[in-house]
């Protein structure tokens, strides 16, 4: 029997076996070794070559990826690792440190319940390993800790044996600090990371070993042989005594939760129907044998099979030809054509797939990232996925040649379909395409694909900044009046409160709540409770209340309201960029008695109009994303590193000095850091690290606005003069 054959067999044993099931991520700031790490767990569990491992990237299976040497998609992987005489399948993605492929972590950390945090321990804590450490904690997922790179402290800093442990130990009092400060129960509970409890690990993915406290005492590896040996550049030794296979395995089966423990946890975090109903109770106790409930994290194309759903399986089992309900759209069924597992880049059938595992199946066409499957008709979805970051850069695509102008459009459906973080409109005025994503090379990489992977050539346009439209003041009473004048709607318009803002984007307020839930957190939050308590939609973090009493034929009518009112969202009155942190009040209707005569093409221009018209008289203002940005140099280099910021319109607010090294970290506008890369390079001679993170959007200033606003209007075709209030209510 071949090696991969028997490894498939293994597998497919443990499945139905949740207590020995681990579902894990490992996650960490670009570079500090991740995919090195899983190509050393692959190995340790034969699943490919020693010799290979750390140099395959079995994980990185695009080429873009291989090329680049980034990773760019998350991977699944499923394999055995054999702990205290038993054998227990590890579910492992693999997930992507770059700041522009955040969604994919986001995504990663609801399939999964436990994650390995990776830090280089040269370069401790970056600004993305605070940033994937904040999505584990919100997704309810424990994270154990591995310290990269330690020969580097040895062989590069040259630190004695006391030094290297001080270091060390600086890198997990940071991380403690970090989750303490994210999440104090948490950090209560036993998720402190101790070395001593075995929840911290030591070591190199690039010459695959490894140690900790309970492995030291197992081999006989101390921290004195680690020293003696890096310096003496023997890793061979210790790869072979204490390798990181099952150094980091050991830890991952011992300290990590399995799918039965993580969910009584995890599903009142993420799921927000009734915990006493038949799908409450088996999610809660990953019950096989109950309706299934499948969260899709992940969508991609097979050449050969069409679209294949990844996601985690919270209760129930697939089989091929179960029929699944995807909610939120048409209440038909969708029949699994196939149901498997990922191996990297190769997908396993298996003939069933219990809960408590990472299922990939082929066969749910209406399914999307993020969408609730179930085989029940209607079940309260999951909590949406909430992304730290947001589209700041957009490019306007066409086909070269307008024959392949169908196949494009099908294209941009599916990149859309398999990466949400990306956003697809089309351009009515130009009819050219536009994709928004995370950065530069977000969308260098999305476009790149679409070329090479799904063959259409293209013509992209330079990457454009995404700005958005806010009030800055309370207006209204405003009147719209539909074409025909018998319908008329009254709205009151300010700009959203703070505290409720932040609720939103935590994702702890929603749509998907009970209404009761919803409210109590709302008004203890500061917001009036008849309003709390009307909340219609929640649309980003704009918001659509109902203060009317009693009007007749509303309740029919409230859906051509709500489409009227997402229309203006989409693109507000100053330059036609989406409009955030608006509340909206409707306090009173007058309808039409006649259905005919209050139809979509009645109400729709009426509401859209009344809230383009308020946002101008409540003080429309622009706003552009900000990006906070970390720059590490030697000393004698800092002069050049800070002006580098502040020479784009950025600002400073912290240096922190270590031994003869300066970080200097500041942020700066989006629209300012085309070229950043290179400038960085050539102003401190190659010697610079950094880092970017997206730090929200922030008004433009009032310098500049009216230049901004006429660019953007230029661009997009519009006339130049900005509308008056009264242009939309004529």
């Amino acid at each position: 029997m071949t090696r991969r054959k028997k490894m498939v067999e293994r597998v497919t044993e443990l499945m139905d076996k949740p207590e020995r099931i681990r579902n894990i991520g490992i996650v960490a700031h670009i570079d500090h070794g991740k995919t090195t790490l899983s190509d050393n767990l692959l190995a340790g569990a034969g699943m490919i070559s020693e010799d290979l491992a750390g140099k395959q990237l079995f994980m990185d299976s695009d080429e873009e990826e291989q090329a680049r040497g980034i990773t760019i998609d998350a991977s699944n992987v499923s394999m055995v690792h054999t702990y205290g005489g038993q054998e227990f399948l590890i579910n492992m993605i693999d997930t992507p440190g770059h700041v522009d492929f955040g969604g994919d972590v986001t995504r990663a950390m609801r399939a999964v319940d436990g994650a390995v945090v990776v830090v280089d321990a040269v370069e401790g804590t970056m600004p993305q390993t605070e940033t994937v450490l904040r999505q584990a904690l919100k997704e309810g997922v424990r994270p154990v800790l591995f310290i990269n790179k330690v020969d580097r402290l040895v062989n590069e800093l040259k630190v004695d044996q006391q030094e290297m442990q001080i270091r060390l130990g600086k890198v997990i009092d940071k991380v403690n600090k970090l989750i303490k400060g994210m999440n104090e129960k948490m950090y209560n509970d036993g998720w402190k990371l101790d070395a001593a409890m075995g929840t911290v690990a030591f070591g190199s993915a690039l010459y695959n070993w490894a140690v900790s406290v309970p492995f030291m005492q197992k081999s006989g590896v101390s921290f004195k042989d680690v020293f003696e040996k890096c310096n003496a550049g023997d890793m061979k030794w210790l790869a072979k005594n204490s390798p990181l296979s099952d150094v980091l395995l050991d830890m991952v089966v011992k300290h990590l939760p399995n799918p039965t423990d993580a969910q009584k946890r995890r599903i009142p975090i993420i799921w927000h129907g009734d915990k006493e109903t038949a799908e409450g109770k088996t999610m809660m106790n990953c019950d096989p044998n109950g309706p299934a409930a499948l969260m899709v994290t992940d969508i991609s194309f097979d050449p050969h099979a069409g679209e294949v759903a990844t996601g985690r399986l919270f209760s129930g089992t697939l089989k091929r030809g179960t029929e699944l309900y995807v909610m939120g759209t048409a209440k038909r069924a969708n029949r699994l054509s196939q149901v498997g597992i990922f191996m990297g880049a190769e997908r396993i059938e298996v003939e069933a797939l219990p809960a408590g595992n990472i299922a990939a199946v082929t066969g749910l066409k209406d399914a999307i990232v993020g969408s609730t499957v179930s085989t029940m008709m209607d079940i309260t979805p999951f909590e949406a996925l909430k992304h730290y970051s947001e589209p700041v850069m957009t490019v306007a695509v066409e086909a070269k040649n307008m024959k392949d102008l169908p196949k494009l459009v099908e294209v941009l459906r599916q990149v859309g379909k398999e990466d949400p973080t990306v956003q697809v409109s089309i351009n009515e005025e130009t009819g050219e395409h536009l994709i928004a994503g995370m950065g530069e090379l977000h969308l260098e990489i999305i476009t790149g694909r679409i070329k090479r992977d799904k063959g259409v050539e293209i013509i992209t346009s330079p990457p454009i900044v995404v700005y958005r439209e806010t009030p800055t003041q309370k207006a209204g009473p405003v009147e719209g009046k539909s074409p025909n004048r018998h319908n008329r709607f009254y709205i009151e318009l300010e700009p959203m409160d703070p505290a409720v803002i932040d609720l939103i984007l935590k994702g702890e307020v929603s749509m998907n709540q009970q209404v009761i839930e919803r409210r109590d957190i709302l008004v203890t939050a500061g917001m009036d409770k008849d309003e709390a308590k009307n909340i219609k939609a929640i649309e980003g973090t704009n918001m659509f209340i109902d203060m009317t009493k009693g009007i007749q034929y509303l309740n029919e009518t409230m859906e051509l309201v709500l489409d009227g009112w997402r229309e203006a969202l989409r693109g507000g009155p100053l330059a036609d960029e989406q409009v955030q942190n608006l509340k909206i009040k409707l306090l009173d209707v007058k309808l039409h008695e006649d259905a005919i005569h209050r139809g979509p093409a009645q109400v729709i221009p009426a509401v859209r109009s009344a809230v383009k018209a308020g946002i101008l008289y409540a003080g429309d203002s622009l706003l552009e994303p900000v990006q906070k940005i970390q720059i590490t140099v030697p000393t004698e280099q800092m002069g050049p590193a800070t002006s580098q910021i502040q020479g784009r319109r950025g600002q400073v607010f912290d240096m922190l000095s270590e031994g003869d090294t300066m970080t200097v970290i500041g942020k700066a506008p989006v629209a300012e850091l085309f070229g950043f890369a290179g400038d960085v390079r050539s102003a401190t001679e190659g010697r610079a690290m950094w880092s970017t993170e997206f730090a929200g959007f922030e008004v433009v200033p009032g310098g500049i606005v009216d230049e901004v606003v006429k660019g953007i209007r230029k661009r997009k075709g519009l006339k130049e003069q900005i509308p008056r209030p009264e242009d939309y209510l004529a």
